[in-house]
């Protein structure tokens, strides 16, 4: 760091604020620590009265951070996001659609080993909203060695992308109502509004309601009548448990599916059924997906309309951050729940 006159001073390296103060209306930095001194910023400095600042000057081999951030944000950018101009050395990735956040842990863990380096995300897998923050990157000096960025792309390189928003493709579901209670018309049918709502919210919409008896022939054609109307997915609600008339699971594999799990390690949802018929995928829905505001299904299915075709080791790992503490309010996903 050292005093150098404003006029020679282009290219140099703010080493702090520089304070404007109009009377009555302004009092804050006009530039900013790490701000690199422009031509043109000349003429602003000496209106402030500075003929003469303190600067770092960059040497061979080093990098500032407002273009170090930028080289590792773009490194490790991947679709469905957007870049933040550089503010005081951060570069913050936003979301630029509704998606499925993906990021891959190994690839930050490796990023973060490097010395300097910052990259903090949310969670990966968890739904996110057009505009919304989800993750940011500095390097924690002013300036760093230019073979430690180097040494980030190359680990973007390897896992790239690092972190992306997935898309969710709206698709045709149809639901099928389970219960002779509700078939038989003795109450009314409270889980279909609550599953449409779900869907919609992620983008998709319901094709049709099918309401069955806890008998597996009329399930079964209830499913096959979706399949031929172009059914994307199909959602069964109810009849998941041990219960004798619960025929949910055997309707599901007699119509056909493969089945990737019955049950997951999960609270709410440990009766949760997924099974695929000709690649359409067929959820069975337990009862708590009704009555609590976040459960299994929010775990899995953005999953699937984002386009992931999901195995039984990925249920398995829901375990570790499966339980919900069941919050008064819920504030899912800024939670642990699912993570």
């Amino acid at each position: 760091m050292k005093s150098i006159g404003v006029k020679d001073a282009v290219g140099m390296v703010l080493s702090h604020d520089i304070t404007e103060i109009r009377p009555g209306s302004f009092k804050g930095p006009s530039f900013k620590k790490g701000h690199v001194i422009q031509k043109s910023d000349i003429e602003k400095l000496l209106d402030l009265g500075k003929r003469f600042i303190y600067v770092f000057e960059l040497q061979t081999g080093q990098i500032h951070e407002n273009e170090a951030a930028m080289r590792i944000a773009k490194a490790a950018q991947g679709p469905g996001l957007a870049l933040t101009d550089p503010s005081e050395g951060k570069v913050t990735f936003k979301a630029n659609q509704m998606g499925l956040l993906k990021v891959k842990a190994q690839a930050l863990f490796q990023i973060n080993k490097v010395q300097d380096i910052m990259f903090a995300s949310l969670h990966t897998n968890q739904q996110v909203h057009e505009n919304q923050h989800v993750a940011g990157t500095r390097i924690i000096p002013l300036v760093t060695d230019k073979n430690r960025i180097e040494q980030i792309e190359s680990i973007c390189q390897q896992f790239f992308p690092v972190i992306e928003v997935k898309p969710f493709t709206p698709y045709q579901v149809g639901l099928i109502i389970t219960g002779s209670e509700v078939f038989e018309g003795r109450i009314q049918d409270a889980f279909g509004p609550v599953v449409e709502k779900k869907f919609k919210d992620l983008g998709s919409r319901i094709m049709g309601f099918e309401k069955v008896s806890d008998d597996v022939a009329t399930t079964v054609k209830a499913i096959n009548d979706f399949i031929k109307r172009g059914a994307e997915m199909i959602a069964i609600t109810g009849g998941m448990s041990v219960d004798p008339d619960d025929q949910t699971p055997a309707s599901i594999r007699a119509a056909g599916g493969q089945v990737v799990t019955y049950g997951a390690p999960v609270l709410p949802g440990a009766m949760f059924m997924l099974s695929y018929l000709a690649k359409i995928p067929i959820i069975g829905l337990p009862g708590c997906v009704m009555y609590h505001q976040t459960s299994i299904f929010d775990l899995v299915v953005p999953r699937i309309l984002a386009g992931e075709s999901i195995t039984r080791d990925d249920i398995v790992a829901l375990g570790h951050g499966g339980f919900c503490s069941d919050c008064a309010t819920c504030r899912y996903p800024i939670c642990p729940f699912g993570k």
